[in-house]
This record gives structure tokens, sequence and C-alpha cells, in this order.
């Protein structure tokens, strides 16, 4: 097929105003939830810090939630909703339950097996996992017990995660992305509660985990009853030869192979990350938890509020899918860029205002922030990304993607296996870097990373950096692939030249920020607040200036809402 030879027009009105009501309800909800875990993280850090706590509550995290994002939300998405979107919008509601009875049913099975087996063998799978903690530490018995606590909860998680394909393929974003808040919210209130009644790491941690459990309850219920008011002729089964089924298996099987690999690394970063000096795998974490919220917040809202309609589109116009996809790219770049430079410039304030109390000071502040501005050099492709998938599984193509986040996976952990050993000799605090070890390109030996003067090393933003450079060539070969498939979108969308210039703008605000601040000597919270609404009012200012129309959109709601 022929590229369009002439450049894009911006998106109509209609499409920009359907685009932007849908993924402000999916952001509304992953704002509020992220707030809600954001307020997790910080108390999760205030009593466990970057300590034995904090390292085995990562590492346990990591394995059962292999289950949740192999079977949960990402693969939904794209092998239940495209199919059970086209039933309703054809009005075929009975094909529809009978669709949605049947996956729900299958899914019921095989995490029921999975929670069984995840539970039974949890040491030795943690063994395998951790293979830097040697049986009978506390890092590596706490690991143990904190897998069999999580891993039934997560099971729960995968049925929520259903709740989600069914309500976003009825347009009903909010409820399903704001669910979340309620696991959250348990987790705190346990974790708080056992907290402030003892230090005990090992207790806290085991509070956290009993709390996702509970959480884990709450989420899916507070989705059951408007799924079943939807779905009228819901009938759960295990059939196989209902309607539709076998195309949802197939391509479930196709997305779990790409997911597959994907969560591979996960586990390959939680192996080599135990190699790695005390408190990496703890502050490889908390800086994911950062990063990974603009991603939630605008790559997996734009994307999620997308792919129904992708889903129903006359396919055929490939100028219109086209349209449709680069307005989506803009409105991706007007959000993430300023995060971008905000975490690059200023992450380790971020970190600050986040996480830094309790037994979460200056230093792992500004280790954390380190490898959070690495990770950040990724964010725009991440992000653009989840766009571009959305529109190939919108026409049913899930095998490709997989094979592209397969690609990012290994030249991801190439680059970042190679890099993280020698870089993890180099320590940061609030001082400064200084070389803390010997440059080698192997592991220390144990003794020398459990040691208290190993904590604060930066070997795990050498992982990030690796991550980062996979991001930007899965980006590559997704642009490649739609540029066959549908013509050539444009990364930052039809105004990416304005919102580089504003981005301009911001970072030049930020770095003339850096001295004032240091002079101010202001509590921590306070100077990263300071700073980010330096950042966030210089972008947006510029922005509007230069006429992006998402900057006139939000500064008119504030207008009107400062009128009021």
């Amino acid at each position: 097929m022929s590229e369009p030879s002439e450049p894009h027009e911006d998106v109509p009105p209609e499409q920009a105003d359907d685009l932007r009501r849908s993924s402000t309800l999916v952001g509304a909800g992953i704002l509020l939830s992220r707030i809600a875990g954001l307020v997790r993280e910080s108390a999760t850090a205030a009593f466990l810090g970057t300590g034995v706590g904090a390292d085995a509550l990562r590492a346990a995290l990591k394995i059962p939630n292999l289950m949740q994002n192999l079977l949960g939300e990402g693969v939904l998405s794209a092998s239940f909703i495209p199919a059970y979107a086209k039933l309703v919008s054809e009005g075929r509601e009975e094909e529809a339950g009978r669709l949605a009875g049947a996956v729900a049913g299958l899914l019921m099975v095989v995490t029921s097996v999975l929670v069984l087996a995840g539970t039974v063998f949890a040491r030795p799978i943690a063994r395998v996992v951790t293979p830097g903690w040697s049986d009978g530490s506390d890092h590596f018995e706490l690991t143990v017990t904190l897998v069999r606590i999580f891993t039934p909860g997560v099971g729960l998680l995968v049925l929520s995660a259903w709740c989600l394909g069914v309500l976003n393929a009825h347009r009903r974003f909010f409820l399903s992305y704001v669910a979340p808040v309620a696991w959250n919210a348990a987790i705190i209130v346990l974790l708080v509660a056992v907290g402030l009644s003892t230090s005990d790491e090992l207790t806290i941690a085991q509070a956290f985990a009993w709390g996702a459990v509970i959480g884990s309850v709450l989420q899916f219920a507070v989705q059951l009853p408007s799924v079943l008011r939807l779905t009228k002729d819901l009938r759960l089964s295990t059939s196989l030869a209902v309607p539709g089924v076998r195309e949802v298996v197939r391509r479930f099987g196709q997305v779990v192979a790409g997911r597959g690999g994907v969560q591979l690394a996960a586990y390959v970063d939680v192996m080599v990350a135990s190699l790695l000096a005390a408190g990496a795998m703890a502050a490889l974490g908390f800086a994911q938890i950062l990063y990974l919220l603009p991603i939630s917040l605008f790559g997996m809202a734009i994307a999620a509020a997308e792919l129904p309609t992708l889903s129903t589109l006359d396919h055929r116009d490939r100028a219109l899918v086209v349209e449709r996809v680069d307005a989506g790219l803009g409105r991706v770049a007007f959000f993430v860029v300023p995060s971008t430079v905000a975490f690059v410039l200023a992450g380790d304030l971020v970190v600050a205002v986040v996480f830094q109390r309790g037994n979460f000071g200056a230093d792992a502040s500004a280790q954390v922030g380190f490898i959070l501005a690495v990770y950040s050099l990724g964010m725009l492709a991440s992000t653009s990304s989840r766009l571009l998938q959305s529109s190939l599984y919108g026409v049913g193509d899930t095998r490709t993607p997989a094979i592209y986040a397969v690609l990012r996976v290994v030249v991801s952990l190439a680059v970042g296996i190679a890099i993280m050993f020698p870089v993890d000799a180099f320590q940061l605090t609030s001082e400064g870097f200084a070389l803390a070890g010997e440059l080698a390109w192997q592991p220390a030996p144990e003794a020398l990373r459990e040691a208290d003067g190993s904590l604060f090393r930066l070997g795990a933003a050498g992982l990030a950096f690796g991550a980062a450079v996979g991001a930007w060539f899965e980006l590559l070969l997704l642009r490649i692939r739609l540029r066959i498939v549908f013509g050539r979108v444009r990364l930052g969308g039809p105004h990416a030249g304005r919102i580089a210039l504003a981005a301009v703008v911001a970072a030049v605000v930020a770095l003339a920020m850096r001295p004032l601040l240091d002079a101010l000597a202001w509590p921590a919270t306070f100077e990263g607040l300071l700073a980010l609404a330096a950042i966030g009012v210089a972008y947006l200012a510029s922005a509007r200036l230069v006429g992006v129309p998402e900057a006139r959109e939000l500064t008119g709601r504030l207008e009107r809402l400062v009128r009021r």
C-alpha cells in the first residue's frame, strides 16, 4: 500500500472532542488511583525505607504480578475488548453476554490453577528469581512468605481486569480505572495501623501483603454490580464453542506470548538486581512508581479510550485512522513531555516530595531521583507505543506488537546488563557522586553488597537506561508497521514542533531554579513543589502562547473555574 502523499490535516473537532472526553474519563480514574498509589508508596517508604523489608516486598510483588500482567488488563484489552465491543456496537447483546461469560469462566479456571501453583511453589520460585539472596537470609525468607500471601489476591485482580474490559467496551471508563483506589486504600489502612504499632520491617511488609489481598476483593466487588447491569445476557461457561471465543483465545495466546517476554524481562530485572548492592531493588521499584505514573495517566488513558473506537472504525479509510492516531499522539506528547523535563532535571526533588520522610532520607532521594531521570529518557516512547499498539489491536493484529515487545525486551536487557555492574561501583547521596567500589563487569561478593556502606549505589540506573533504549527501539518498529498498514503517523502529533519549543522553555526554567533552591535551603518537600510548579507554569504558558490546542483547552478550563 502507498502512503498518503499530502500531510495530514488537524483532526476534525468532533473526533478530537470524543478523544478528549474518553481519555479524560480514563485519565481521571487513573489519576485518582495513582494518587492513592503514591500515598501507599509514601507510607511504604516512610516505614520501610530502602532496606531489607522494602527489597523483599519489591521481589515478592514481581512474582505473583506475572499472573496479573499475563492474564489481566493489557492482554484482555487486546484480545477481548475488540471482539466484545464489536458485538455491542452491532446490538448483538445476547452474543456479547455469552462471549463475556465464556471468557470469565475460562479465566476463573486458569487463575485458580496458577494461584494454587504460586502458593505451593513459592519457595522454589523465589529461589530462581532472587539468586543473589541465600536460603535462610531475611531477604529470602520474607520474600517466600510474602509471595504466599499475595498470590490468592492476584486471581481476583485478573477478574477485575475482565470487568474493566466489559465496562470499557460499553464506554464506562471512569469506574474501571478508579476501582484500584479500593485496593490501595486497604493496603494503606493496614500498613499504617501496623506500622504505627511496631518497627519490625518483616511484620510491616506482611501487613502490606494482607492489605493487598483485602483490597483485591474490594476492587472486584465495586465493579461487579455495574458489569452485571450492562450484561443482562451474561452466562458463565467454559465452552470454546461460543461464537467469538476461539478468536479471543487465539489473540489472547499471541498477546500472552508477547507479554511473556516482557514479564520475563521483569523477572530478569529482579534476578540481576539481587546481584547489585543492597537497596538496589527497592530504589528501582520507587523510581518505577513515579516513571509509570505519566505512562498510566496519559499513555494508558488515551490508548484505552481509543481502543473501542479504533476497533469499530472503517479501516479501509486509512486517512481517518491516521488522523485519529495522530490526534492521540499529540495529546500523549503534550502531557508526557513536561513530565519528562521535570523527572530528568528535577527528579530528586520529585522523589523528595513523594517519598522523603521517616526512614526514606535525602540520600535515598538522590539515588532514586537519578534512576528516575534515566528511566524518563524513554517515557515519550513508552507512552506513544501504547497508542500504536491499540491501533494494531483494533484491526485484529495482536501478533506484531507481541513480537516487537519481545524484541524490546532483548534490547533492554542486553544494554542494561552490559552496564549495570560497572555503574554499581558509583554511589550517589545528597553530598554528590563518589566511587565507592571497584569498577568490574561482575557482581561484588555478597558480604560487600549487603554491607551498610554499599547503600545508595547506582547499578539500577543501568537497568533503567536499558529500558529507555528498548522503549525507543519498540516505538521505531511500531511506527514502521503503522506506516505499512495505514500511513505515516507523527511522533508528537500535529503540533510536535510547538510542544518541543514549550519543553525548551520549561527546561530553561528548571535549570534556573536549581541555584535558587540551593540558596533558599527550604525543606525538600517545599523545594520540590516549587520546582514542579515553576516547570508546569512555564510549559503551559509557552504552549498556549505558541498555539498548542490542548494548552488552550486546559487553560480555558482553569479560567472558567476561576471566574466561578
